[in-house]
């Protein structure tokens, strides 16, 4: 009997998970997100880590690529894994991610999710924590998937580029477990459908020997990686 409510317990356990994994590969722009995202110049590093520190160690605050963008970082509420800010410049940490030790940024695409697409491979990504402190990562990969049923949560997903098709639970293994890394997530629009497809694009923590060289060189980054 005992055995019996534990595997009940097991199944209920990853019946959540797996519905959680496929409402976050599904969150869509809705029309009070109908605003432009509007285009600012990106400002100097060292400005950006002192506008949003606030102390809070281990807690992400910023995301700021070179010459591509700098926003702040909100995290989801709990339990809620399709949560995305609605405020114009603004990214989301993805919770789900943060529990395997990766990081999950998300956005829409007609808010700051439009300048991931800016994103290229071997771009820098900065991430600034609200001590501080400061995280380096590189661009690597650049994948995009079309939704084979876009606004379905059991969705299967074709990759663009391999024609490969594969079911949500894949894509999310595939895209944010594993070792450190930083996954942008943004839904492409086409054929006037929002949610199309995904785009996701993966950046590797970036040697330290490297980063100690170029921000000795700057005379710009070193005082917050102390």
């Amino acid at each position: 009997m005992a055995s019996q409510k534990q595997n009940t317990g097991r199944f209920f356990i990853y019946t959540i998970e797996t519905v959680s994994i496929m409402l976050s590969l599904f969150f869509t722009p809705v029309s009070v997100l109908a605003q432009k995202h509007a285009e600012q110049s990106v400002p100097n590093f060292s400005t950006f880590v002192e506008n949003i520190q606030d102390g809070k160690a281990n807690v992400l605050e910023g995301v700021y690529v070179p010459d591509v963008f700098a926003f702040p970082v909100i995290q989801q509420p709990v339990g809620n894994p399709a949560f995305v800010s609605q405020a114009a410049d603004t990214v989301t940490q993805f919770g789900m991610a943060a529990e395997v030790g990766n990081v999950g940024l998300l956005a829409h695409n007609n808010l700051a999710g439009q300048e991931f697409t800016n994103l290229s491979l071997e771009d820098e990504v900065r991430l600034v924590y609200g001590d501080g402190k400061v995280e380096y990562f590189i661009v690597t990969q650049k994948l995009q998937y079309q939704a084979l049923q876009p606004y379905s949560p059991y969705s299967e997903f074709r990759d663009l580029e391999t024609s490969q098709t594969i079911t949500a639970e894949e894509l999310f293994r595939k895209v944010y477990r594993g070792d450190r890394h930083v996954t942008f997530q943004v839904c492409i629009a086409a054929n006037g459908i929002d949610a199309w497809g995904r785009l996701f694009i993966i950046a590797q923590p970036k040697p330290d020997s490297f980063i100690e060289k170029q921000y000795f060189r700057l005379g710009e980054v070193h005082r917050f990686i102390q």
